[in-house]
């Protein structure tokens, strides 16, 4: 074992996870702010800034392998990032603090995320692949999904009653772009980093893949929402969540298979079932008390975990 380069690789892990909390901190700030000044809703910030911005590590993972023609890692990527995103991210907040839903989430939002999931879902299974055109209309939806969202900001911007911004435009814009980075280089550093360390003492390229890179790449939202609820942000983490999985769906996939059609492998039918059952769940915790509450939240992180422990032992 090279003790130099592992501790080099325990280095940046550190600074990684010092890129991501302080990255995350100037993103929620710069986001919640320009929200205030330009009167739009929290929520819609969350839904698309925010989402988009932390999805990041996942289009550059998806969208570079389809450049390279080797992008089976689409898939495997947005299916564990949703449910992540759903299982953790939710779950822990929930936890945490009990997280209340808007009335737009329950009747747009959540409806359209399962939708979707459906819909791809059923590229997968029936064609065992998303070919070139299946990947546009994805792309097609998700402009249809950010004009929507546009337009509803516009209508809700008179009624809107938002706080006193904290700092200027230019400032925010800085703020969101300085955070982006840092989460984004953070993220890539623990991903590296922590694959490095884990496959020096003996762990399996597979077992990294599925576990540490996972959810390394989805470390992004889950830091941004744990920073958006200690600062009472509790809408980010909703729209942070919501946005992300539709983003990872609609763009990810539908950029990535418009590049090069993607071939799936038969032993993700599991994974796929699994991300719609979850997406399900998650909208049914939703509509029953316009909330996810802490027992929600546990049964979520228990679910996390059983699927945790059945991919490393499927592995």
């Amino acid at each position: 074992m090279d003790f130099v380069s592992l501790g080099i690789q325990v280095v940046l892990l550190i600074v990684g996870f010092i890129l991501l909390i302080k990255g995350s901190d100037f993103f929620v700030d710069g986001s919640s702010n320009i929200a205030s000044i330009l009167k739009i809703p929290t929520l819609i910030v969350g839904l698309t800034i925010v989402a988009f911005g932390t999805s990041a590590p996942e289009a550059a993972v998806s969208i570079t392998s389809s450049l390279a023609g080797s992008n089976a890692l689409a898939v495997s990527n947005v299916i564990g990032s949703n449910l992540f995103n759903i299982l953790l991210i939710i779950g822990l907040c929930a936890l945490l603090n009990e997280l209340e839903i808007e009335k737009k989430v329950l009747n747009t939002d959540l409806p359209f995320l399962l939708i979707i999931t459906v819909i791809v879902s059923a590229f997968i299974l029936f064609g065992w692949n998303i070919s070139r055109i299946e990947g546009i209309i994805l792309l097609v939806l998700i402009i249809i999904y950010i004009i929507y969202l546009i337009r509803s900001a516009g209508k809700s911007q008179e009624s809107q009653n938002v706080e006193k911004p904290k700092m200027g435009l230019p400032r925010s814009v800085v703020y969101i772009i300085g955070g982006i980075a840092g989460i984004v280089i953070g993220a890539d550093f623990v991903v590296n980093s922590a694959s490095y360390i884990a496959m020096a003492f003996g762990m399996s390229e597979t077992l990294v893949g599925l576990t540490i890179v996972a959810i390394g790449t989805s470390l992004p939202e889950l830091v941004t929402s744990l920073t958006a609820l200690r600062k009472g942000e509790t809408e980010l983490i909703i729209g942070n969540v919501i946005g992300s999985n539709i983003f990872n769906i609609l763009f990810v996939l539908g950029a990535s298979s418009a590049i090069s059609p993607i071939v799936v492998n038969s032993n993700m039918l599991i994974d796929v079932v699994l991300m719609i059952a979850v997406t399900l769940l998650c909208y049914i915790f939703a509509r029953t008390q316009d909330k996810y509450d802490k027992k929600e939240g546990f049964v979520l992180v228990a679910l996390f975990i059983a699927y945790m422990a059945f991919a490393i032992l499927r592995n």
